[in-house]
């Protein structure tokens, strides 16, 4: 780890799922009425708005010792649509996958997301967020109510889990990153 990793990061036990049934509390996104297809364009448009953070002046500097710099919430969305995308290949291999366990906090401390060069952040992050959305425009109406669970019993068809890897990037967005999601 270098010295920009997070060794005294407070870990994130919010159950996030809220987000599926209502508004969230803290950035205001309702994901509730999105599709896939429109998720897609919102997550191919994300790479765009990331990029720009990632190349903001200071985007490299933690605005406090337990908060993520830009730099390491973009290394997390481009991580995390990869992870998104593997659990949606799982849903339509496998009759109703359990997903292996996905602690965020735990992958950025182990990939170090600091110390990771800005270019190659922000390659992850297009090659991830195009990856997904062309599994997410790929799905057909029949694919939309698959199932799988994840390691804590909370249970996703494709369009909730879709929505829920959105709302994921555009809090980040719009909470952490002060730019507004689409």
């Amino acid at each position: 780890m270098n010295e920009n990793s997070i060794p005294d990061t407070i870990p994130d036990t919010k159950d996030w799922t809220v987000v599926l049934h209502a508004t969230c509390d803290e950035c205001g996104i309702d994901v509730r009425a999105l599709s896939p297809g429109q998720i897609a364009v919102l997550v191919r448009e994300s790479a765009t708005h990331f990029s720009l953070a990632l190349s903001a002046p200071g985007a490299r500097s933690r605005p406090g010792s337990t908060v993520w710099s830009a730099h390491e919430y973009c290394a997390h969305v481009a991580e995390m649509y990869t992870v998104m995308s593997d659990r949606l290949a799982l849903m339509l291999a496998r009759t109703a996958p359990v997903f292996e366990d996905w602690d965020q906090d735990a992958a950025a401390a182990q990939n170090d997301y600091a110390a990771i060069p800005t270019g190659e952040v922000d390659a992850m992050l297009k090659d991830s967020a195009a990856g997904f959305a062309d599994a997410l425009e790929a799905l057909s109406d029949e694919q939309l109510p698959r199932m799988g669970t994840r390691s804590n019993g909370a249970v996703f068809t494709t369009t909730t889990l879709a929505q829920y890897a959105w709302h994921d990037a555009a809090h980040h967005l719009h909470h952490d990153l002060g730019v507004a999601a689409s």
